[in-house]
């Protein structure tokens, strides 16, 4: 059989990963699948392919990691997505490229190093409750739900020394949730709605974030679909990528993008019964096409 890596973490304990679901469909399909720490030692030459997955601890060394993919993009391997796609998509200050190119985004402020008195410019700014976050991060690590009347010591102390973003608590995260959307080789496959546990706002499964299946009405469709082909615009994709998911809240009276996740992203295959299929598919239309 010929062989893809499936690039992942040293421990994923704790996380809730669902790409051993594409095992059997990738078989069926003349693939076997390998499971690769993206630290590991690996012979990126021997294997034909490399599709990112789960490596969900990159954000704490980001330059490795990018290190470790242009390794492999210089390798015989395939890499997936598209190395230049990646780097452009691990600083979400893409979400600039992405407004610029006409995508519904939220308002957004930047900033180098978080400040007490930036925290309080913040709420004068979004009028109210600020969500805090890393330009580089993953899994809602870092990020903070600021009400105006917030003890902002705890972010000052994670943001102080890095790139951050800010945005106003969408109070639709909480009362329906984030939606996602996927597409495999550019097709729609299937979305999902994450809705934060009680008294939370970060829809995560690894921080009590509830799952189902959401039907794809064609509003969320046509939003993501637009979101997911800017994004191949401006990280110089050159055709439909192997993988893409657009996570969208409503905001202002449509959908807005919160999120456009091109490097590694769950797809979540088990909440629809079809999609590591879809995903097979895609995979060997890309190597073969």
């Amino acid at each position: 059989m010929r062989r893809v890596a499936f690039l992942t973490m040293d421990r994923p304990d704790g996380f809730v990963t669902y790409d051993h679901l594409a095992v059997a469909p990738l078989a069926a399909r003349g693939w076997a699948v390998d499971f690769v720490p993206w630290r590991a030692d690996a012979d990126w030459g021997a294997i034909e392919a490399v599709v990112v997955r789960s490596p969900w601890d990159y954000q704490d060394d980001p330059d490795a990691f990018l290190a470790v993919l242009a390794a492999i993009d210089a390798s015989p391997a395939c890499l997936a997505n598209p190395l230049g796609v990646m780097r452009w998509n691990l600083d979400k200050r893409y979400l600039r490229d992405l407004a610029a190119r006409g995508v519904p985004t939220l308002p957004t402020a930047w900033g180098d190093a978080l400040t007490a008195d930036d925290v309080h410019a913040l709420h004068d700014q979004f009028r109210g409750e600020v969500v805090v976050k890393p330009v580089v991060g993953a899994n809602a690590d870092a990020t903070f739900r600021l009400p105006p009347e917030a003890d902002p010591t705890a972010a000052v102390a994670a943001l102080g020394a890095r790139p951050w973003l800010a945005q106003p608590f969408v109070r639709a995260v909480v009362d329906e949730g984030e939606a996602s959307v996927f597409l495999f080789g550019g097709a729609v496959s299937h979305a999902i709605l994450k809705t934060p546990a009680a008294g939370d706002f970060r829809v995560q499964e690894e921080h009590g974030g509830v799952i189902r299946s959401l039907p794809l009405a064609p509003d969320l469709v046509d939003a993501a679909a637009r979101a997911i082909a800017a994004a191949e615009d401006a990280g110089g994709a050159d055709g439909p990528l192997l993988y893409a998911r657009a996570d969208l809240v409503r905001w202002d009276g449509g959908w807005a993008v919160m999120e456009v996740e091109l490097i590694e992203p769950s797809l979540y295959f088990a909440y629809d019964d079809a999609a590591a299929d879809r995903f097979a598919d895609a995979f060997v239309r890309w190597m073969d096409g």
